[in-house]
């Protein structure tokens, strides 16, 4: 039998208290909203470590469940910009789909996770990156997984670079992780470059893998990592035009995520760019 919500909310708790030294775990609050908040609060801030197989299936099963009564969205069902009436000389508009939408939600066979070159996701509860939506959506199996990379890798994981993993509870087969450029004061060259090498790296590690036929990209390194949309999304639309431009044979599809109304204003902008040139 799979643990309740109390029961899971009391195991982490006391797991929290006792790696911080204290004696016992405060009891569990009493309504169940209150409950779920602090259990995504407790999953936020854990170290990667195993969990009882208990614990942890009751953990997936909440997900799960969660999980099955979101609004999901089928990657192979959206529009590509083709479809939306985009023609454009070189531009592989027919592979390629912009959607309003958050990423936690789409079932494609991947989606990218804007991460930090730690890999282990964001420790603090409710805030809103990326990184913090797809570990929450995904459970703790994801943050172990990286937590196994980081250790066999050895060091931290460098700009540019995508490491492919399982997705677990997300509606997404695999998560592709990679660690975009922080931009302090002015965007400058190697900013764009690191970017681009995220994208390509990103699309690289989805071609390659034979199970990933879909792919849903975030915009890098566009929040708490400064770089600015505008820019960001031209560099992303150069980089998938690149990739289809050396895979003629492709058949690859790819899901531009826009979450917000700056978002979509960048990339819509950024495809007037292409058509201008």
């Amino acid at each position: 039998m799979t643990a309740a919500l109390p029961e899971l909310v009391d195991y982490f708790a006391a797991e929290l208290l006792e790696s911080t030294g204290a004696a016992h775990a405060t009891p569990a609050p009493d309504a169940a909203g209150e409950q779920r908040r602090m259990l995504a609060a407790l999953l936020t801030i854990r170290r990667p470590r195993p969990i009882p197989a208990h614990i942890l299936e009751g953990v997936e099963a909440l997900l799960a469940h969660e999980r099955e009564n979101r609004q999901l969205i089928l990657a192979a069902d959206l529009p590509t910009l083709v479809d939306d009436g985009v023609e454009l000389p070189g531009f592989p508009a027919d592979r390629v789909g912009f959607w309003r939408g958050d990423l936690t939600t789409l079932q494609a066979d991947a989606i990218v996770n804007a991460a930090n070159s730690q890999m282990l996701g964001c420790f603090t509860p409710g805030h809103a990156c990326i990184d913090n939506a797809i570990h929450a959506a995904a459970g703790p199996r994801l943050r172990l997984e990286c937590h196994e990379h980081m250790r066999a890798q050895g060091h931290l994981e460098p700009t540019g670079t995508a490491v492919v993993t399982g997705g677990y509870q997300l509606p997404a087969s695999y998560v592709i992780h990679t660690v975009g450029p922080i931009v302090t004061g002015a965007l400058n060259e190697g900013h764009r470059a690191a970017l681009a090498s995220s994208y390509r790296s990103i699309l690289s590690a989805a071609e390659q893998h034979p199970a990933i036929a879909s792919v849903g990209l975030c915009s890098v390194s566009t929040g708490v990592f400064g770089f600015p949309k505008a820019p960001a999304a031209q560099i992303c639309l150069e980089a998938i035009t690149e990739h289809f431009g050396s895979h003629p044979d492709s058949t690859l599809r790819v899901i531009v995520s826009l979450f917000a109304d700056v978002d979509e204003a960048a990339y819509r902008g950024a495809l007037e760019g292409v058509v201008a040139r």
